[in-house]
């Protein structure tokens, strides 16, 4: 045979060979065999992930993958001809779980194989598919099942994680490059109340992540700085494997770097994530982050572990269980499930507030002193749900058992970060239920987690949080009935939330009845044993942690970490000076909070508010301004005016093109530095390059793509007109076969 009689070809001919009862056999075979997969289909993926329509896709491709292999197994020239149509085809709909993939090629495997003839390998292959997929289900659903109680019986309590060592060796910070078109980045942040995910890629130490997902986040701080025309310095989440299906950094799936926004010391959660540390407790690691921006500095970050997937794996060794973020701001219409706060969304209706204007920031502290010195003042406003004032915990955030009613809890559920059903809600109810009346406290609640959370927490007097009026910030974790906290958000602690700038209060708040605006902790505060225990985890604060040189380790070396990077960070939201203050308040603040702690304790300071208030035994912190170190809505536009000082900024000087530059035509003219005129900013929009640029950075032009230039087209030879044809005969089948279907329609 030549190669000429390889394209030798006649219509008839093939005609004459086409046989109709292999065609009706074969076609037969995968119509049942696709039925087969169908239901196999049917039964593994019920609930929310069954589709109808992929499943009759699945029988379809089946029978028309038959067909095509059955043609181009008897002719070069349609085998040839084939690849050429399908080249041109393109599958645009998303898969939405991964385990599709396999019933795809399994249907595709199935016609490839009957239409070659090999009916008996379909049939017996088919079979032994359908008993794997059938005993790895069942073994998921152990697994599931199980897991918990096994890794219990283990004696397991995590898995040690890569990024650990990597990202959150706080012996040195990270260095975190993001590599993203500039005309996204400014689009993001232009649009950042969105949330929208961006691409771009990562740059972690040595080590370059492609296709990551990053947006904005926050509560308040979003609002406030996208409301702010000097600054775009948002926080910002990345997420792995938002793109890419299975990518983690080091294995953590999402990695949180946050803007130090109303924080004026850039280490007060730093310094209550170490704290939790030391105590062992369930909370996210931490470590500081030189962020920059293809390249150039954009500002000191604190980075942190995301409380998801990769911290369930470290901390419980298992990602069972549900978590919820319940936020008692999304009361009125709230936000997305588990989102940030949005001022529009609050409805006060008829809730008279009084006189609720804040303390005057810039007066001196002696002017703001409502009681005599060493007597715990009244609080200017009621700011904490727990400190005298209103609270906003209702909607079941605040953990409080009203009812068995599940919508009685709807902001609970509203926060979900994994996916839960109502059975999932009931044995919350249920472990809020027993957990009020005391009932087998360690059968509905991780105790000892819990009461070293309650130590730390008390001693940050962070009332943006569970302790304060708005009960959110905060992770509630439940798994076999038992309910966790994992701890959040501590930017405003101590005393930021908006508390009157009396230091003594601060200082001395407390720690016998700090989450009075919750009954949650109520049990555990009434049994003696849990009481004593929560005792000694805040003498351990005191004693080895503050006392024992723990926190001087900390401060020094955070101070030696960051003190250069703050100088010249391009988006501070304070200055330099303003920082070095800030610093100096942060470490009296500790060690006067630790005296006074140390006092309750021993007896010599009353415990409780209500005592408080007429003794004269109390830490004198009346020389502490704790406004130096930011407070609410300071670190961005809107709310409570902050000092003047806070909200003028200057640009650094980088005419000496330095590695602090800020990136440029991200946003400078924002700042107005000395000598800089606020009317004639460097780039006009005359002067901005055009979108299309593409030196710019900025999309080219659709119509410049390569190949697409009109005068490119070339003649067809008439001799192949006739394969052309030929290809056509699978494409006319199946769109035969799309014109017969027809889907019924539904029922009104």
């Amino acid at each position: 045979m030549t190669f000429n009689d390889i394209f030798k070809s006649s219509f008839l001919e093939n005609v004459s060979e086409f046989s109709i009862l292999d065609t009706l056999i074969g076609l037969a075979v995968a119509l049942v065999i696709g039925l087969f997969i169908f239901i196999i289909y049917k039964k593994t993926l019920t609930g929310v992930l069954y589709s109808s329509g992929f499943a009759l896709t699945l029988v379809g491709l089946s029978l028309v993958t038959t067909l095509v292999i059955m043609a181009v197994t008897s002719n070069v020239v349609l085998s040839l001809g084939m690849v050429g149509a399908l080249s041109i085809v393109r599958f645009r709909t998303a898969i939405k779980e991964p385990v599709e993939i396999v019933f795809l090629f399994w249907s595709l495997a199935v016609g490839i194989v009957i239409g070659a003839g090999m009916i008996p390998l379909a049939v017996i292959g088919s079979a032994i598919i359908a008993a794997g997929m059938a005993a790895a289900v069942c073994l998921c659903l152990c697994t599931v099942a199980f897991s918990a109680p096994i890794a219990a019986a283990a004696g397991e309590t995590g898995i040690t994680m890569a990024y650990e060592t990597e990202l959150f060796d706080t012996s040195s910070i990270l260095t975190v490059n993001i590599l993203m078109d500039e005309a996204d980045w400014n689009d993001m942040l232009a649009n950042a109340a969105a949330e929208e995910y961006y691409q771009c890629d990562v740059e972690i130490g040595g080590t370059t992540f492609y296709r990551v997902a990053i947006r904005p986040k926050g509560n308040t701080s979003l609002t406030s700085i996208a409301s702010d025309p000097t600054t775009d310095r948002y926080s910002f989440k990345l997420e792995f494997d938002h793109y890419v299906d299975g990518q983690t950094c080091f294995g953590l799936d999402k990695l949180i770097l946050n803007n130090n926004y109303a924080d004026a010391t850039n280490m007060k959660e730093a310094l209550i994530y170490d704290m939790y540390q030391y105590l062992g407790a369930d909370a996210s690691l931490y470590n500081y982050a030189k962020l920059s921006v293809n390249g150039e500095y954009w500002g000191v970050y604190l980075a942190l572990e995301a409380v998801e997937d990769s911290f369930l794996l470290r901390n419980y060794g298992v990602q069972d269980g549900e978590l919820y973020k319940p936020d008692s701001m999304n009361i009125g219409g709230g936000g997305e499930p588990g989102g940030d706060f949005k001022a529009d969304d609050m409805d006060f209706g008829d809730l008279d507030l009084g006189d609720m204007t804040p303390p005057d920031r810039n007066a001196a502290p002696a002017e703001q002193k409502t009681a005599a010195a060493g007597e715990r003042p009244a609080d200017d406003f009621g700011f904490g749900g727990g400190k005298g004032g209103f609270s906003m915990g209702g909607g079941g955030a605040d953990l409080n058992y009203t009812d068995d009613e599940l919508d009685s809890y709807e902001t609970i559920w509203d926060g979900e970060i994994t996916s839960t059903t109502k059975a999932d809600h009931k044995r919350v109810v249920i472990a809020l239920k027993n957990i009020s009346e005391g009932n087998a406290l360690e059968d509905y609640m991780d105790v000892d987690n819990l009461l070293r959370y309650m130590a730390v927490h008390v001693f940050s007097v962070n009332e943006d949080s569970l302790s304060g009026m708005m009960a959110h910030n905060y992770y509630l974790y439940e798994a076999g009935g038992k309910l966790n906290l994992i701890p959040w958000d501590y930017n405003l602690a101590p005393g930021g939330m908006g508390r009157s700038n009396d230091a003594t209060s601060v200082v001395n708040d407390a720690i016998d009845n700090a989450f009075s605006g919750t009954t949650f902790f109520d049990t555990l505060m009434a049994d003696e044993t849990c009481h004593s225990q929560y005792y000694a985890y805040l003498q351990q604060l005191v004693s080895e942690y503050i006392d024992g040189g723990s926190f001087d380790a900390f401060y020094t070396r955070v101070r030696s970490q960051i003190d250069a990077l703050v100088e010249s960070d391009p988006t501070a939201f304070y200055s330099y000076d303003e920082y070095l203050t800030a610093a100096e308040t942060l470490y009296q603040v500790v060690k006067l909070r630790g005296q006074s702690i140390q006092g309750q304790l021993d007896g010599t300071i009353p415990s409780t508010e209500a005592a408080q208030r007429t003794s004269d035994a109390l830490v004198d912190a009346s020389a502490l301004d704790l406004s130096t170190m930011g407070y609410m809505n300071s670190g961005g536009g809107g709310g409570f005016d902050a000092p003047a000082a806070s909200k003028t900024r200057t640009a650094p000087d980088v005419s000496d093109g330095s590695e602090h530059a800020p990136p440029a035509g991200f946003g400078l003219s924002q700042f107005s530095g000395e000598g800089q005129n606020a009317d004639n900013p460097q780039q006009t929009a005359e002067d901005a390059p055009a979108s299309g640029d593409a030196a710019s950075g900025g999309r080219p032009d659709p119509g410049s793509f390569p190949g697409s230039s009109a005068d490119a087209s070339a003649a067809i030879p008439t001799d192949s007109l006739l394969l052309y044809a030929l290809s056509l005969l699978p494409l006319t089948a199946a769109l035969l076969f799309a014109l017969l279907y027809r889907r019924r329609p539904r029922k009104q």
